[in-house]
């Protein structure tokens, strides 16, 4: 599966270019807030999980792009009150994900060699947790 269109633009991109226009242009979008989002965040969250328990991945998929659609819509608010773009919470996640799968990323951070056997979940999930850890004992997010 591609990310990119012929043209260059990623669908992610173009949902954010969606959601930019549709809060310039309809009244409901445009007034809406972070508080007033927060029972259809909940719901589509719920939404996610009854179609992960159903076991049906295009239910699946049309509800994760429903999850998706809240995160783009609070980053469009976010945006427009100069706090934050969709850009930064990508990378935010993206910096996150590097620094707490340091097995993957820098394995000799962990004084791993490179032909060393993989880790277990359980071993990846302590690295997870003691890296968690550590950015919440030094103050803060990072």
């Amino acid at each position: 599966m591609e990310w990119w269109h012929a043209g260059g633009v990623s669908e992610v991109e173009d949902l954010v270019a969606v959601m930019r226009r549709l809060r310039a242009e309809c009244a409901w979008k445009a007034e809406q807030t972070h508080e007033s989002l927060v029972p259809y965040l909940h719901e589509e969250a719920g939404e996610v999980a009854e179609a992960i328990a159903e076991g049906d991945s295009a239910h699946l998929c049309e509800e994760l792009g429903d999850l998706l659609l809240q995160v783009v819509f609070h980053a469009a608010i976010a945006e427009e009150r100069g706090e934050f773009t969709m850009d930064d919470v990508a990378a935010g996640i993206t910096a996150k994900l590097r620094r707490r799968n340091p097995h993957v990323f820098d394995p000799a951070s962990l004084g791993r060699e490179p032909d060393a056997p993989p880790l277990s979940a359980t071993e990846v999930n302590e690295i997870w947790q003691a890296v968690k850890r550590q950015e919440r004992s030094g103050g803060g997010r990072p």
